[in-house]
């Protein structure tokens, strides 16, 4: 990519605005988080933010153990991509983008059930016949990923439903702290 500048004036409330051009590129939509950081230069550093970054090992970890009692797939999404998983999709989608699909889950802040076998886009190159439970993760007010479970082998049920919303909502909590 490109390095890009730009000159912008701060306005009286300190706001600027981030060009059009870089957040295409950087794939900022509205409404995401941005990470404001200085260096040792002086420097303001604007950065996408993603929660893969600051808790992809506590993810991994809460995802064994859930996966010990379900003995199902699940896997995490931030906005743009698969952050980690736990069984047979794992190496099909870890660190890929997102489809158009998931990501549109995550503008609706959607629950998705589907407790029989259905086609699901995963990536735009990949999609599986499953039954799946699609929940938001929501912190600090805004839907920062998705935690999905995945089965082709057997039907899901209300209970599952039930330990996937707790999940979301741990991990929503977890990370507003």
């Amino acid at each position: 990519m490109k390095a890009t500048g730009v000159v912008r004036r701060i306005d009286e409330l300190g706001r600027i605005v981030i060009p059009k051009e870089i957040r295409k590129n950087l794939k900022i939509r509205d409404g995401e988080s941005i990470e404001i950081f200085t260096d040792n230069n002086n420097q303001i550093i604007l950065k996408k933010y993603s929660l893969s970054e600051d808790y992809e090992m506590l993810i991994q970890n809460y995802l064994e153990s859930l996966y010990s009692i379900l003995k199902k797939s699940i896997i995490v999404t931030d906005r743009d991509k698969f952050i980690t998983g736990i069984g047979e999709f794992k190496k099909d989608l870890e660190k890929k983008e997102i489809s158009n699909t998931l990501l549109n889950i995550i503008d609706r802040r959607d629950n998705v059930v589907e407790l029989n076998p259905k086609n699901l886009q995963l990536t735009n190159s990949f999609e599986t016949d499953a039954s799946y439970i699609i929940k938001p993760i929501i912190s600090s007010g805004e839907c920062i990923g998705l935690i999905i479970l995945l089965s082709k082998g057997e039907n899901l049920n209300s209970s599952d439903e039930k330990i996937i919303g707790v999940a979301a909502n741990f991990l929503g909590k977890y990370i507003e702290n």
